[in-house]
């Protein structure tokens, strides 16, 4: 499963909060959280003055790692839970290429009366989010039945970003690839 490196977050040291550190050059003042405190503040980077004489100061740094879930939805904020039926399609010369997604009985669905509408499709994973707004319903007696989602790729770049996500994708819903 694929990492993202977030903040590092820093323990509050009470001697420390009115010292500044220095970072790479820059003269940093942090602001701290503390336990009594509900202000959620920002660090300021200014540069460092020629005649200030800098203080060291003691700070325990650690690094958070995130783990991110690649995702599919079509309502955002709400994952879809079906797995899909992917096509993919690519030009001769490698410059563009289709994909096309197929969900029989996808949750969105059930879900869409308490959500909202369906306002596109979206692949989700650490590197962002894809998009596209090609989404068609398949319906059945008047019931809907299916999805149908177009995601186009108009340069290399956008195929080697689609082909990241669904290898993260398959590798955690269990999908291979089969070459036509």
């Amino acid at each position: 499963m694929a990492t993202l490196q977030s903040l590092a977050f820093s323990s509050p040291v009470s001697q420390c909060l009115r010292q500044p550190r220095l970072h790479s050059g820059l003269l940093c003042w942090g602001v701290h959280r503390s336990a009594e405190s509900t202000f959620k503040g920002q660090s300021l980077r200014v540069s460092r003055p020629q005649w200030a004489p800098l203080r060291r100061c003691t700070q325990v740094s650690r690094s958070v790692t995130m783990m991110v879930k690649p995702k599919i939805q079509f309502i955002q904020g709400t994952d879809e839970q079906t797995i899909p039926d992917v096509r993919l399609t690519k030009s001769k010369d490698g410059t563009n290429g289709v994909a096309i997604f197929r969900f029989e009985q996808p949750s969105v669905f059930d879900s869409s009366g308490e959500f909202g509408d369906i306002t596109g499709f979206y692949m989700i994973d650490e590197e962002g989010v894809l998009s596209s707004v090609d989404v068609n319903a398949k319906f059945v007696n008047g019931k809907p039945a299916g999805i149908e989602a177009k995601y186009i790729m108009r340069t290399p770049r956008d195929w080697d970003r689609f082909m990241r996500f669904m290898e993260r994708y398959s590798n955690d819903n269990g999908l291979s690839f089969i070459k036509k």
